[in-house]
């Protein structure tokens, strides 16, 4: 009717979140009847940090500490991104291209925001679940890192330059703006977890991430002399085993447990004591142990060949961590940068040492890409699953993984002393467990390779140590 005022945008939350999810996928948003007031600003910053917050949780299982003050980083990024927004507007306008106002194009920068963190925080999710991290090795982390930082630079340059209508100096400078908030927040100075893991976080001074110092990085090389130093020597016309143990993979704890277990039962039930060698890494071990790096493995291996009768004794090696689809075994050692030991450089390193009887042990995901490399006459090989499958037990939970607790606790500890009969029986035990847990991407399938000379010298060896 005449004279009645013209309709009143109203401040609708809904579509607020509507025009941020275009504008995520590179449409235009449309800015007609879009009100932007303190509350919708308050309201979208709000729901941001909780939502961050609640798929933080989801990404650790069991026990967490809430780092509340994770709350208080990245707002030196926002406020660079307000002054952005504002050095693109003159003044509020009534434009369906244009932002209306310097406060339209900030509140739907926030609304942007928080679909992407909905978006990546759930594939970050489904990563974490399907272990697809650990599979992908370093690849998959980068990508998960670098893709989504790339993602929301692009997304808010692009609403940014089609919604302003200053000048290219203006333009330029908020340009930059952009990129410095982008860099504070994904590299420089990458907001902070608004979650640890319980066992991290009661342990004080674990708070912080592990730190080595030169005292500590210098012990490493004489400590694994010292260590080589002292193996038992062998017994002429005994076979007697050496054993090697290697375990990566610090952050998960079922790793170290496994690496000690499968050391203690070799030592007492193959008459192995005093000639065995651990690998490990772990925050509690860092001053004691030889961390298990490839060099370090390498050293071992040519170590424990100029002790042993080449052609006379057997060496043992079992290496436990997650697996990738690629036959790589993952390593970690934050801050130390480990690089995963691969199929074709361990036979290099067994080749070179001129170790001729070997048994070679893999418990991981995937880890039947490990037997066509290393398989020959001379050589048993074993794996927790075959190429295409993942195995079960190695979460944080686990006080073993399944392999290690039915192949080396239960069958080698008490029941037999053959290799093939304990992992014969082991496959049956893990296939009506990983049932019983619902593992629900397949059978992991453990498989084993044993050449035609390593056979008949494994069965003397059981032979005599049934006979001691």
């Amino acid at each position: 009717m005449i004279g009645e005022a013209a309709p009143q945008p109203r401040a609708s939350l809904n579509g607020w979140v509507q025009q941020g999810a275009r504008s995520l996928v590179f449409m235009r948003p449309r800015w007609h009847g879009l009100q932007p007031t303190p509350a919708i600003v308050a309201l979208l910053v709000l729901l941001e940090l909780a939502l961050s917050i609640g798929l933080g949780r989801t990404y650790i299982d069991g026990e967490a500490s809430f780092q509340w003050r994770a709350a208080l980083s990245g707002w030196g990024s926002f406020a660079l991104l307000a002054w952005a927004c504002f050095a693109l507007r003159r003044a509020p306008r009534d434009n369906s291209v244009t932002a209306p106002g310097a406060l339209h194009l900030l509140t739907l920068l926030l609304a942007q925001g928080l679909c992407l963190t909905f978006v990546c925080g759930m594939a970050y999710m489904i990563l974490i679940r399907t272990d697809w991290f650990v599979q992908g090795g370093d690849w998959m982390r980068w990508t998960a890192w670098i893709y989504p930082a790339a993602w929301a630079t692009l997304a808010q340059l692009v609403v940014m330059l089609r919604s302003g209508d200053r000048k290219a100096g203006a333009r330029v400078l908020a340009i930059l703006a952009v990129a410095v908030s982008c860099t504070l927040t994904y590299i420089v100075a990458p907001n902070p977890p608004f979650w640890r893991e319980e066992a991290v976080a009661e342990e004080g001074e674990q708070d912080e991430a592990l730190r080595f110092n030169q005292e500590v990085v210098e012990q490493q090389a004489p400590l694994l002399e010292e260590k080589l130093a002292a193996l038992k020597p062998q017994r002429p016309g005994i076979a007697d085993m050496y054993t090697i143990t290697f375990a990566p993979y610090q952050s998960e704890s079922v790793f170290k447990r496994e690496s000690g277990m499968v050391s203690e039962v070799m030592a007492k039930r193959f008459d192995a004591a005093g000639r065995g060698l651990q690998l490990l890494n772990h925050r509690d071990d860092v001053d004691d142990m030889v961390w298990a790096t490839p060099l370090n493995l390498q050293r071992a291996i040519e170590g424990v060949a100029q002790t042993m009768d080449r052609d006379e004794d057997v060496l043992f090696i079992h290496l436990t961590s997650h697996g990738a689809s690629n036959g790589e075994l993952a390593a970690d050692f934050w801050p130390l940068d480990v690089e995963p030991v691969t199929p074709p450089a361990l036979r290099k390193w067994l080749d070179d040492a001129g170790i001729k009887h070997r048994v070679i042990s893999i418990s991981a995901c995937y880890a039947g890409n490990w037997i066509a490399p290393l398989a020959n006459d001379d050589t048993l090989v074993m794996t927790a699953s075959d190429a295409a499958h993942t195995s079960y037990g190695c979460g944080k939970k686990s006080p073993l993984t399944f392999f290690g607790r039915a192949m080396y606790d239960e069958q080698l500890r008490a029941t037999t002393l053959s290799f093939e009969e304990a992992h014969a029986a082991a496959r049956k035990i893990i296939d009506q467990r990983e049932k019983a847990a619902g593992k629900d991407d397949g059978y992991s399938n453990p498989q084993i390779k044993v050449g035609n000379a390593i056979r008949p010298y494994l069965e003397n060896m059981k032979a005599r140590l049934e006979g001691r």
